[in-house]
């Protein structure tokens, strides 16, 4: 590749990164201003930046409610489909057993399945169970949806390890436990950030389970809620874009922090 094609390139990237950065530095600054200001110059900077926006958004649209609800919902409903994942992923990649190839596809096939066709099953079951309107019923609705990409992805990591490491690993005294905890959980460490913020995303995104399953409105997740919050202060631009910059805030956290590790997760099988 020539020099002055990799410079139209990375000139390409950078366009395209600063158009995709855009709108996101708008909201920021528009959540610093009041209404008024904004009206004037949409588009301005800041005239006296302060915080009121999102002391309003925070205390008197109920938005501490429902980032609250969200963070407990999504952190839990990952950690665990990620812990059933880990535990039903090692032995379909490591296991030598009769029936690993069925397990496997059955969960697998998971992901085949249009989750919102069976809703309304899943209301009847989760009504029957008394877990309507229950933040613990979303958390188990979430983390069983995660379970058949995250067993998809994490049992190709493990069966790309090494056998030789089970065999070290049982020479020095080590059981499958021991083994899974000490020698092949830091291995797929990639693959575990990458499934984590892989479903953390879409569950903080989702709209329709919330919108079905819970009625008390002190329940609401963000996506739900906001649009309680965008009924309320429709005419409040300043406020409705401090609202949307805490929306946004934890996703990007969570891509910052875990970019390398996805990368890797994503890049490993060019590795080997």
């Amino acid at each position: 590749m020539s020099r002055a094609h990799a410079l139209w390139i990375r000139l390409l990237l950078w366009g395209y990164a600063v158009f995709s950065m855009a709108p996101l530095v708008v909201m920021v600054l528009s959540s610093f201003r009041p209404t008024s200001e904004i009206f004037d110059d949409p588009l301005g900077l800041p005239g006296a930046p302060g915080f009121g926006n999102y002391v309003k958004a925070w205390t008197e649209a109920s938005f501490s409610t429902y980032v609250v609800n969200s963070v407990v919902v999504v952190v839990c409903a990952v950690l665990l489909g990620a812990v059933v994942s880990l535990l039903a992923a090692y032995p379909l990649g490591r296991g030598r057993f009769g029936g690993r190839g069925f397990f496997t596809a059955y969960f697998i096939s998971g992901m085949t399945l249009p989750a919102h066709l069976g809703v309304l099953p899943l209301f009847y079951l989760m009504e029957s169970l008394g877990l309507v309107d229950s933040l613990l019923g979303l958390i188990l609705v979430y983390a069983a949806g995660s379970i058949p990409f995250n067993v998809f992805v994490l049992t190709a990591f493990f069966r790309q390890l090494p056998h030789e490491l089970d065999e070290a690993a049982s020479l020095d005294g080590a059981g499958p436990l021991a083994t899974f905890w000490h020698v092949m959980l830091p291995l797929v460490r990639p693959a575990v950030a990458t499934v984590v913020v892989f479903q953390f995303v879409p569950l903080w995104n989702d709209f329709f389970y919330p919108l079905v399953l819970m009625r008390d409105e002190s329940k609401l997740t963000l996506p739900v809620g906001l649009t309680h919050f965008f009924g309320e202060f429709q005419n409040d631009w300043g406020t409705l874009f401090a609202g949307l910059v805490m929306t946004t805030l934890p996703l990007v956290v969570l891509f910052v922090l875990a970019t390398r590790q996805i990368v890797a997760g994503l890049t490993a099988g060019m590795n080997r």
